[in-house]
């Protein structure tokens, strides 16, 4: 077989590997990662690379060796379901770094964390006064977790006494591209004469719908294909 044929179908089968990989694993593996996730993803991609273009090795030895990796990393994570001390262990701990407005140097120079990523996390949050913080954690996935003193915190509602209607599902989505999502209707025990009503009574074709959701307190948001915005900011 020609090597540049090989590689193509070793890339292929690649992929497919890295697919059901994933599937296996979970969301967990792709979202905001663990040390153990990092290093687990980075192992199965150089597996994964080495497969798609190193001919000297035999494929069946990367496809155990691949086997071998999804396996472990499916074992620690039911080992971290199921145990307390095992998800500790390969996950770590999360760390304080902010107490009451002050500083824990031991603790951030025990993880090599410096001021200035402490100070760019915390602007992230919208934070700008260190004074203003309670508790700032460094979770296990590296992110930086902010709990602020109560004056500082945003005023809600209840802390208004201002009454709110209750919320009891996520907006739905009805039409997306100029298209009935007909199962979220379905779903949603909507209809699409119901539909059809609602747009007539913003004197709306389907066809000049580009986005339409339902909101959890009834209203609808439609977006048309005429914008009727005369400078239009993100003009390329």
């Amino acid at each position: 077989m020609p090597e540049h044929i090989e590689v193509m179908l070793r890339s292929i089968g690649s992929f497919g590997l890295l697919l059901v990989g994933a599937r296996i694993l979970g969301k967990q593996t792709i979202s905001q990662m663990t040390l153990f996730d990092f290093i687990a993803t980075i192992s199965i991609g150089a597996i994964a690379a080495n497969l798609a273009f190193n001919t000297s090795i035999k494929v069946h030895h990367l496809i155990l060796s691949y086997a071998i990796f999804i396996a472990t990393i499916f074992l620690v994570a039911l080992i971290s379901l199921k145990n307390r001390r095992g998800r500790k262990f390969f996950a770590g701990d999360p760390t304080i770094v902010i107490q009451n407005g002050r500083i824990l140097e031991q603790n951030m120079n025990k993880m090599r964390y410096t001021l200035d990523y402490l100070n760019q996390q915390l602007r992230e949050k919208d934070v700008f006064n260190i004074e203003e913080v309670l508790y700032a954690i460094v979770e296990t996935n590296g992110v930086l977790t902010v709990l602020k003193k109560p004056q500082y915190r945003p005023v809600t509602r209840q802390d208004m006494m201002i009454p709110s209607s209750d919320e009891h599902r996520l907006p739905v989505e009805l039409i997306m591209d100029g298209k009935v999502m007909k199962e979220n209707l379905k779903q949603n025990r909507l209809t699409e004469n119901w539909l059809k009503t609602e747009l007539d009574r913003r004197q709306l074709n389907q066809t000049e719908v580009v986005y339409a959701v339902l909101a959890a307190n009834g209203n609808m948001y439609v977006d048309t294909t005429s914008d009727d915005i005369l400078s239009p900011v993100d003009r390329e």
